[in-house]
């Protein structure tokens, strides 16, 4: 998980949040994958077809789908780094599935410890961080790592790979639902339609649905 983020951040450095939102979210597919080939755990084609719905969704709703940036090196390594960021964390989910219902607490503190030691020598300790930042800081610590990953390896266990995949997709939705509520940034009609195929990708999966669109049958 500390490679995860440290490429993923490393990606947002070289090209557009747009650009590495979406390449990063091909890590649910990568999460159903080596839940199907390490795990053995069965998919259906229903569940594939509305987790492509739902990553579509997130292309749209980045705006990705608009932009004409240029193909260059930096390009290229951002695409590289945020593919192997996603492949990190796809591997990350399937070990704290592996772990089983042991304490989340523990886990998430065993992950920031070794963050920690990990990123040290890195550490540029001669620079100051502004007294506005410390609460940031604090909120990102208390709030991202503190609660969403207890909650987070609380909750992995108990679920089938293709629905922690497909609930992955609401992160970007909740990021983007946020940035117009607080920041007043407006929605174009793509975005909201991206929105929406996330919404229905997502609800496919947790609910059963099967296609044409219905419930599957009680027993």
């Amino acid at each position: 998980m500390v490679l995860s983020w440290t490429a993923f951040f490393a990606g947002f450095t070289m090209t557009s949040i747009a650009t590495t939102t979406i390449v990063y979210h091909i890590q649910p597919f990568f999460v159903v994958l080596i839940g199907v080939t390490v795990l053995k755990e069965r998919i259906t084609l229903d569940q594939i077809v509305w987790m492509v719905t739902a990553f579509v969704g997130v292309a749209l709703a980045s705006g990705l789908v608009l932009s004409s940036r240029p193909v260059s090196m930096t390009w290229v390594l951002e695409i590289v780094l945020t593919l192997g960021a996603a492949l990190l964390y796809a591997v990350a989910t399937i070990l704290a599935k592996g772990l089983g219902e042991q304490r989340p607490e523990v886990t998430t503190l065993c992950q920031t410890i070794v963050g920690v030691g990990l990123l040290a020598p890195f550490a540029d300790l001669s620079r100051s961080v502004p007294l506005a930042s410390w609460g940031w800081l604090a909120g990102i610590g208390i709030l991202h790592t503190g609660v969403a990953y207890v909650l987070m390896y609380s909750a992995y266990p108990r679920l089938a790979t293709p629905v922690i995949g497909v609930l992955t997709f609401i992160y970007p939705l909740v990021a983007i639902l946020i940035d117009w509520f607080f920041y007043s940034h407006s929605l174009g009609v793509t975005q909201s339609a991206g929105m929406i195929l996330i919404a229905f990708g997502t609800l496919g999966v947790r609910l059963g649905w099967h296609l044409p669109l219905r419930r599957p049958s009680p027993v």
